[in-house]
C-alpha cells in the first residue's frame, strides 16, 4: 500500500522525559511516539519534530511528522496513538500532509511560552512542576518595564550565540524573531512571555529568560541585553531559566502543505 505523510500537533508533560530527541538510555517522548507507530504500522516508523524540546520542558502544539499507509485516515490515526501512548501524551489533531512534508525543515515559525509565578502558591506540588516559582519577594520585586524592553530589543533578525548555549550544533545562529512580549498571566499568579522566530537555538528561550529575570530583579543592568545581543559567546549570559516553566506552543506551516483531510 501506497504511504504518505501525515503531521500529529501533539501536547506532553514534558517532566518524566530527557526531552524529545530519541536517547539511547532515557526516556524520551520521540521513542514513545515511535514505539507505538511501530506497533500500529507493524514496521519501525520514525517520527520527526519540528522542535528538539529539551529535559522537563512541554509541549501545547509540538508538530510530529510520519509516514503511513493510505488504509489510515487522519481521524483513525488520532485515535488510535491516543489509545496506546502513555497518560502524558495526547495528540490533538492529525492532518493529512502533501509528499515530501517534514515537520522539521518544512516549518516557517516556532511559538514559545514560559511562565513564571509570582505568588507564594508558585511553590505548590500542582504548579511548581509548570512554571518558575519565583513567588514571594522576588515575583513581587519583578520590574515589569525592564521586561517589556528587553522583550522589544529582540525582535527582528540578531545573531544570538551570546544567549544559547555554547557549541550547538548549528552552522549559523542568525534567528529572526517576529513576536517577543510579556503579559500578566489569565490567572493573575504570575507573568507569561510569547516568543516567535523562523528557528532557536539550543536553550535559547531559556537564556533570554534567565537574562530578561535577572534585569528585572535588577541583580544586572538594561544595558547588559543589547550587548549580549551582539556578543560572540555565552559567558555574560544569566543561567539559563529552568525548564518547567517552557512550553512549545505552536508551529506554523504553509497551507499548502495540507492536503485536504485532517482531524477537528
Amino acid at each position: 500500500m501506497t504511504s504518505r505523510p501525515f503531521l500529529a500537533v501533539v501536547q506532553y508533560d514534558g517532566g518524566g522525559f530527557a526531552g524529545w530527541q530519541r536517547q539511547p538510555n532515557d526516556r524520551t517522548v520521540q521513542s514513545e511516539f515511535e514505539a507505538v507507530l511501530g506497533r500500529l504500522m507493524g514496521r519501525r516508523t520514525v517520527a520527526t519534530g519540528a522542535g528538539r524540546t529539551d529535559a522537563g520542558v512541554h509541549a501545547l502544539g509540538q508538530a510530529v511528522s510520519f509516514s503511513a499507509t493510505d488504509r489510515w485516515s487522519a481521524e483513525e490515526l488520532r485515535r488510535a496513538l491516543n489509545a496506546l501512548l502513555p497518560r502524558e501524551i495526547w495528540v490533538q489533531r492529525v492532518y493529512r500532509m502533501r509528499p515530501g512534508f517534514d515537520a522539521r525543515r518544512n516549518a516557517t515559525a516556532r511559538r514559545y511560552r514560559y511562565l513564571i509565578g509570582t505568588d507564594e502558591a508558585a511553590a505548590s506540588p500542582f504548579r511548581k512542576p509548570y512554571e518558575w516559582a519565583l513567588g514571594g519577594g522576588a515575583g513581587r520585586a519583578l520590574d515589569a518595564s525592564a521586561l517589556h524592553s528587553a522583550a522589544a530589543a529582540l525582535l527582528g533578525e540578531h545573531d544570538f550565540r551570546g544567549l544559547a548555549a555554547a557549541g550547538a550544533n548549528t552552522t549559523h545562529y542568525r534567528c529572526r524573531v517576529a513576536l517577543a512580549e510579556w503579559a500578566p498571566r489569565a490567572d493573575g499568579m504570575g507573568m507569561a512571555f510569547t516568543v516567535e522566530a523562523d528557528r532557536f537555538l539550543h536553550h535559547m528561550v531559556r537564556f533570554i529568560l534567565g537574562t530578561m529575570v535577572d534585569i528585572a530583579l535588577g541583580r544586572r543592568p538594561p544595558a547588559d541585553f543589547p550587548r549580549l545581543l551582539a556578543a560572540t559567546n555565552n559567558l555574560a549570559a544569566s543561567p539559563p531559566a529552568p525548564p518547567q516553566g517552557l512550553y512549545l506552543e505552536a508551529v506554523q506551516y504553509p497551507r499548502d502543505l495540507y492536503a485536504e483531510e485532517s482531524t477537528a
